[in-house]
């Protein structure tokens, strides 16, 4: 495997490191550059339950590269067609939501991974530019080695396919979405992403992915999250939010005050 130049998040994942990643669902590329400059590894763009749009991510892409961390984008869900899109912007990771099944998997890589692998079409003119990759080729030969693809595990019927969604060539990864799991496995009663129900599903979560050789990871509500799941093997872990950072801050400040 070949690395890209300007791209760090494949690397780093196959080297054995634990990758963090900031979490942003406002769409302002200035907030996304401040997360990254201080020092995350990578920044998630969140188009699903975040409010970026394709132009937002455009620059917001850009903002994040520029810093020298990993721009990660989670699609909407079922929006296989804008992963291309988001990539050809210059993504190097693409959570994908509720894969819950091998065929969804599939779907998921057709749309990250060049043939032979996947069916992405060819146009990373402005991913090419912003990595500084003068001769297209060298992205086609080495693209889909450096681009990270994570399957969100998030209901019963992931659940009970996770090692097929886990054996899918082209999928990198398993990202526990911990929230929408606790609501399937309460029924709709629950929302609780450390209910012992969630907890006792992790585990298999991790371990499915290790035996595919492919990454762990998951959302996680803060730090403290972040390094209890670590220490079970989670490699890939998203903390917190752009809100939840300016919520903590000024409650912080506000506090003081009393």
């Amino acid at each position: 495997m070949s690395s890209l130049p300007g791209f760090s998040l494949a690397a780093r994942l196959r080297a054995g490191e634990t990758v963090h990643t900031g979490w942003c669902g406002l769409p302002a590329p200035i907030v996304a550059e401040i997360v990254a400059r201080e020092g995350f590894a990578a920044v998630t763009l969140d188009s699903q339950h975040g409010l970026w749009d394709l132009a937002g991510l455009v620059v917001g892409i850009a903002a994040v590269r520029q810093v020298g961390a990993a721009p990660i984008v989670r699609v909407p869900l079922g929006d296989f067609a804008m992963v291309s899109r988001v990539l050809d912007f210059g993504a190097e990771g693409i959570i994908a939501p509720m894969i819950n099944t091998a065929a969804d998997a599939r779907a998921f890589v057709a749309a990250a991974k060049f043939p032979p692998i996947g069916e992405r079409s060819w146009g990373p003119h402005r991913a090419a530019m912003l990595a500084g990759i003068a001769d297209q080729k060298h992205y086609l030969a080495n693209g889909n080695d450096n681009i990270v693809t994570l399957a969100m595990i998030e209901t019963r019927a992931a659940l009970a396919n996770i090692d097929a969604i886990a054996a899918t060539p082209g999928i990198d990864g398993l990202f526990l979405g911990p929230s929408d799991l606790s609501i399937a496995l309460s029924d709709g009663r629950t929302l609780d992403p450390e209910s012992q129900a969630v907890e006792a599903e992790l585990d298999r979560i991790i371990a499915a992915a290790q035996k595919a050789g492919k990454i762990p990871g998951a959302y996680c509500a803060n730090a403290e999250r972040a390094l209890a799941v670590a220490k079970r093997g989670m490699r890939f872990c998203a903390i917190s939010s752009d809100m939840g950072f300016l919520r903590a801050g000024a409650r912080a400040q506000l506090d003081l005050l009393k």
